[in-house]
């Protein structure tokens, strides 16, 4: 007598990964890319999750490009939709000295509050740092619960 197998749901995996200049233009094609995979994935323009992954994919992506550009070297930006909710990674060539991780803004500064934006939206982030020249910096999203927000597309 053979043991029949279990039966499994499948496994889709969703990885949406792209390099972009290290520019203004560059963040800005990201968060836009960002936006449409999301939609393809069924979580609708306009939506709570859409807009707060679109400003985490901006700030993180601003970030590198104003922090850890180093000239004729892209940033990359990873999607991946975890089943439970969506990780951000971007990835640049900073090569300067160790994050210095999240600070207040005075009221009057033009930069610093990107990260604060990050650690608002995101239900966990880190800093990951890779051999020299790299770092990684991770956001994760949960879906709320019963997966409310991703299609069957």
């Amino acid at each position: 007598m053979t043991a029949q197998p279990a039966q499994q749901e499948p496994v889709t995996v969703r990885v949406f990964t792209r390099r972009f200049g290290s520019t203004p233009r560059g963040a800005r094609l990201a968060r836009h890319l960002a936006v449409d995979r999301l939609h393809a994935w069924g979580v609708p323009y306009g939506s709570d999750l859409s807009d707060a992954l679109a400003v985490i994919v901006a700030e993180l992506a601003a970030n590198a490009v104003t922090h850890g550009r180093v000239p004729g070297r892209d940033f990359e930006l990873r999607l991946t939709h975890l089943g439970a909710g969506v990780r951000v990674e971007v990835t640049d060539t900073h090569s300067g000295p160790p994050y210095p991780g999240v600070r207040s803004a005075r009221s009057l500064d033009e930069h610093g509050r990107g990260l604060v934006l990050v650690e608002a939206l995101a239900d966990r982030w880190e800093v990951l740092d890779g051999r020299p020249p790299v770092k990684t910096v991770r956001a994760e999203v949960d879906l709320p619960r019963g997966g409310a927000g991703f299609g069957t597309r």
